[in-house]
């Protein structure tokens, strides 16, 4: 992984100032906190692949007091465990088309400007949540379509740190 100063010289100061504005990430799940491979073993139970670097940054920025939640259209113990593990709240199950209407309840509910939400994702499935946040987030090897979308695009690849990296910056930029 790259060093946090290594991120942030290549930040403009507006995207830094947004940055520091955050008070809720939203984040997909497969593509994001994993590598968005599947392994399926000869009796057909699934495995991914996740980073244990990001477990500690979301834990950094819980004790900073920004809110964190997983929405995914995945529907696998998988979510829910690591979700579980790593302290964030999740809906999963969800069609393609609800990712949007549970953003918005979300930022009802915990009543934070859309301005003050990040949302990270990889697929196309997420660019409503990109449009609709105030810093719209990818992964580096996210599908190609969602690129346009995205005021930042992370240095690392989903599932290899790209969460860690996200929170390393916020925390930086806030101290």
């Amino acid at each position: 992984m790259k060093i946090v100063s290594e991120y942030l010289s290549n930040i403009s100061p507006s995207l830094k100032q947004k940055f520091r504005e955050i008070e809720f990430i939203i984040f997909d799940f497969d593509g994001v906190f994993t590598d968005n491979q599947v392994y399926t073993d000869q009796n057909g139970i699934e495995l991914v692949v996740s980073s244990k670097f990001d477990g500690f940054g979301l834990q950094k920025l819980k004790s900073m007091g920004i809110e964190l939640f997983i929405l995914s259209t995945e529907k696998n113990s998988v979510v829910k465990k690591r979700s579980e593990k790593l302290g964030v709240e999740f809906i999963q199950g969800l069609n393609s088309n609800e990712k949007l209407k549970e953003f918005i309840k979300l930022a009802e509910k915990k009543q934070i400007p859309h301005k003050s939400i990040a949302y990270m994702g990889n697929d196309i499935n997420d660019i409503e949540c990109l449009e609709k946040c105030g810093l719209p987030i990818v992964v580096k090897d996210s599908h190609p379509e969602i690129l346009k979308f995205a005021e930042y695009i992370t240095v690392t690849k989903g599932g290899h740190g790209a969460v860690r990296e996200v929170c390393d910056i916020i925390e930086a930029l806030k101290a």
